[in-house]
């Protein structure tokens, strides 16, 4: 192949840098399957865009490209270099992600071989490049193969899960776990370039890591700003930090190699940052100048403790932000999309989305990835803080010191590039990894050998993780009781964060989540399908139906379309059509997290915690995401916007077993985040299934300040004398007032039984459209009320509803990201509980 053939990028003598982004050509090893690849990007996306590959996404297409992860790929291309640049002591190959054992060469000598997908790798190659035309070869080699030969040559086994997973001892090598498949996921095991790739000259000093360190005082907060040098040679040059208007200089001399340098910089009067609704998110620009490089950073000012001293109960796990305790609300976060190159494209309107359900917490959970700088920046931007899992999950690992220092250079890496994020709470050692020693035949018969391995692991990462950030704590599993203890917590809902799975894996009823107290709950989950717009987009209309192959290709856990069928049962009377069961379900997973959260949450301050199983799919799959690929939002989402607001009230019906003399009873709560007192009123009202509105009774209340406080307990028969009574009517409740001079309002809708069992009205919706206005209307009290718009990239401010007569409700329509509401009159439509069956 001549070099004429390939992309060309050119050198201009004033810059410092060659930027590597852009087209390239991409091949397999013998040269076939030559298509353009763009870089960054990956080689399954290059290979859709020619046609070269089916949609991996579409019906069973998934297994037609396997075989793409089997093979060794070639992205190679052409770039002029001026004399001008070679005339610098240095130029260095930088590489932030080479997924993942890539060999890179430069006029056909190799620079540098890779084999960790979580490190940056930079290396010196200015010896390899000529002024002129120079050829630049990546070669990936197949990670599937890698791993079969790695597994080949184990000297006892190391057990891993296979859940959903395509590829086995995926746990050998440092590459998303997630890219063989999960009981989510699709197996694409890809390969290709993240984040930036480029040459770059050095003619004093490159700047290797910038960060910071923040020390509080009243009235004033001072930043220390470090950051570490490489130099060719020795020298001298300026280190240069810039913020909040003031400018500090500082001569540094140069030796060959590292050098450090450090600066302080005192702010007057800070403006603090806070989580999403307790405050504002004000951050400032850090610019640091160094040699010949210049970093550029938003840092905001704020501290963040994590509470975990025994109490009288266990070991809370309590985040504190200036002073405040903060009752985290959130959801799991797993990688966006299974094509690398269209991910950060889903960062916007996914964070936009936690934010407009008053999440303040996220979880980067251990089988997915360190995320594009992109995604840290809008959670710094919107309040969401994140507590991050290092990439290891449900599995055992490698303990050999081969393996440990991949582990402690990645850790390292990825700790100083994302530790000056403001939103940045905590580090997690793995996920399950504790729990997981008893899983497996091989650890419980010789726990002894994976248990010192598994200490080995956590050793190389938690030592690195303190030593390169001290200011934050390091939490050694999910779910663990907490830094120092590490027990296994998956049953344990005194100590630390729990993982509570009982109601989705063993099919318990939704009133178990009223058996467990936890400390923080930091996963749980219920399963659902997608939107029939959605589903549209990978099932033919001749496959829609939950056990057709395609619907069971596209669900990962196993059972998991019988286990939503079996709990309809249950709960709701049986749905005719496919889209009414795809509706269904969504309504079924909205009760279930529902329930959990607006229990929990009574609990504070014992229970400070609640991140669902999860927020957003790698591909379009019935899971447990409250958002579905592509971005449109389930009922639970809209149901989250609720029961996660700063103020709600809600009530449980439930026995109590250690006073079971009470029987069956009400409770109602209300609870409040906000940091201010305030007068509410809350009005319990039994209505019937034919509109009459049968009694109802106010509470008024002084709501004190972060704080949940039981407004009455009942027993059930006060509202129903009888199981007549409990078929035919239902309680709504409702939260009024006014909180720190903000009018506050929450509705809440609750069945004395199950829904099957009441006589629901088969009302009669109708809408009026103005503009991106909808008002609806119902003759009879009608659920779950969803308007829905396919078609119209958006969503509802409000949704999945109770409409009761004479009470008309206006939704208004957000076009998603760059869209309009135009043709919502046409597009609308609406759908209720009782007419799915």
């Amino acid at each position: 192949m001549s070099t004429a053939a390939l992309p060309i990028t050119t050198f201009s003598s004033q810059a410092n840098m060659v930027d590597l982004a852009g087209t390239w050509r991409l091949s397999d090893a013998s040269g076939g399957n030559a298509c353009p690849v763009s870089v960054p990007g990956d080689v399954h996306h290059a290979l859709f865009l020619a046609k070269l590959i089916p949609d991996p996404y579409y019906g069973l297409n998934e297994e037609l490209v396997q075989w793409v992860g089997e093979r060794d790929w070639l992205m190679t291309r052409t770039v002029q270099i001026d004399a001008a640049m070679l005339a610098a002591p240095s130029v260095y190959l930088n590489a932030d992600t080479l997924d993942t054992f890539c060999s890179v060469s430069i006029n056909g000598v190799v620079a540098i071989e890779t084999g960790n997908r979580f490190r940056r790798y930079r290396v010196e190659v200015k010896p390899l490049l000529k002024a002129g035309l120079n050829t630049i070869e990546l070669r990936f080699r197949s990670s599937v193969q890698e791993i079969k030969a790695r597994a080949a040559k184990l000297a006892y086994p190391i057990p891993f899960s296979t859940a959903g997973q395509k590829i086995p001892h995926w746990n050998l090598i440092r590459k998303p776990m997630c890219h063989g498949g999960w009981d989510w996921g699709i197996s694409i095991f890809c390969a290709g370039v993240s984040g930036d790739l480029s040459l770059r000259a050095v003619r004093s000093a490159r700047i290797e890591h910038v960060t910071t360190v923040q020390e509080h005082a009243v009235g004033r907060v001072t930043l220390k700003v470090t950051a570490e040098l490489h130099a060719p040679a020795a020298g001298s040059t300026t280190f240069s930090v810039t913020i909040d208007g003031k400018i500090i200089r500082v001569p540094v001399t140069l030796a060959a190699g590292t050098t450090t340098a450090t600066a302080s910089v005192v702010i007057h009067q800070p403006r603090l940052w806070w989580p999403n609704g307790h405050g504002e998110q004000p951050l400032y620009e850090l610019i640091v100048t160094a040699g010949d490089e210049t970093v550029h950073k938003q840092i905001g000012l704020r501290t963040l403790e994590v509470i975990n001293a025994k109490d009288a109960i266990g070991r809370p796990l309590t985040i504190r932000v200036n002073g405040r305790d903060i009752f985290c609300k959130g959801a799991n976060w797993i990688p966006t999309d299974a094509f690398p190159g269209r991910q950060e494209g889903h960062y916007e309107n996914l964070i936009t989305s936690a934010k407009t359900a008053h999440m303040n917490m996220l979880r980067v959970w251990g089988g997915g990835q360190f995320e594009a700088d992109a995604f840290y920046r809008l959670c710094d931007q919107h309040g969401i803080m994140i507590w991050h899992d290092f990439m290891f999950s449900c599995a055992l690992y490698p303990a050999d010191e081969a393996f440990l220092g991949e582990v402690r250079a990645e850790t390292e890496y990825q700790v100083k590039r994302l530790r000056d994020h403001v939103s940045i709470a905590l580090w997690c050692g793995d996920n399950e990894n504790v729990g997981a020693l008893t899983w497996y035949e091989e650890s419980r018969k010789n726990r002894d050998r994976y248990l010192i391995d598994w200490v080995r692991l956590d050793d190389a990462r938690g030592q690195t993780a303190l030593t390169c950030d001290p200011t934050r704590t390091y939490w050694p599993s999910s779910p663990c009781a907490g830094p120092g203890d590490f027990s296994d917590t998956f049953h344990n809902d005194g100590a630390g964060d729990m993982h509570y799975w009982r109601v989705w894996h063993e099919g318990c009823s939704f009133d178990a989540y009223y058996e467990v107290k936890p400390r923080f709950c930091s996963e749980f989950g219920y399963q659902s399908f997608n939107s029939l717009e959605s589903v549209s987009g990978y099932c033919p209309p001749e496959e829609r139906n939950i056990t057709a192959p395609i619907m069971e290709w596209h669900q990962r856990n196993d059972g998991g379309n019988r286990r939503i069928n079996e709990m309809f049962s249950r709960y709701f009377r049986m749905p005719v059509g496919f889209a009414a069961t795809l509706y269904l379900s969504q309504v079924q997973q909205a009760v279930a997290i529902k329930t959990a959260v607006e229990f929990w949450r009574t609990l504070r301050p014992q229970c400070m915690g609640t991140l669902y199983w999860q927020i957003n799919d790698i591909w379009p799959v019935a899971s447990w995401a409250s958002v579905e690929y592509g971005g449109k939002w389930k009922q639970l989402h809209h149901h989250a916007r609720r029961f996660f607001q700063p103020v709600i009230a809600c009530v449980q019906q439930r026995k109590d077993k250690a006073r079971p003399e009470l029987g069956e009873f009400i409770e109602a709560w209300a609870v409040s985040d906000l940091v201010t007192a305030g007068a509410v009123e809350v009005e319990l009202a039994i209505w019937a299934f034919d509109g009459v509105k049968r009694s109802s009774e106010s509470f008024p209340l002084d709501l004190a300040a972060g704080s949940a406080q039981r407004i009455g307990q009942w027993p059930v028969t006060r509202f129903c004398a009888d199981d007549q009574a409990r078929r035919e009517s239902f309680l709504q409740v409702t939260l009024r007032g006014t909180v720190g001079g903000v009018a506050i309002s929450h509705a809440n809708t609750h069945f004395f039984t199950e829904y099957k069992r009441c006589p629901l009205a088969d009302a009669t919706i109708t809408s009026t459209v103005a503009g991106n206005a909808v008002t609806l209307t119902s003759d009879q009290p009608a659920f779950f009320v969803v308007a829905s718009t396919d078609g119209i990239p958006g969503e509802f401010d409000d949704n999945s509803v109770t409409l009761l007569p004479g009470q008309p409700q206006t939704l208004t329509f957000v076009p998603r990201i760059g869209g309009t509401p135009s043709g919502l009159a046409k597009a609308l439509a609406v759908m209720h509980l009782r007419a799915s069956y």
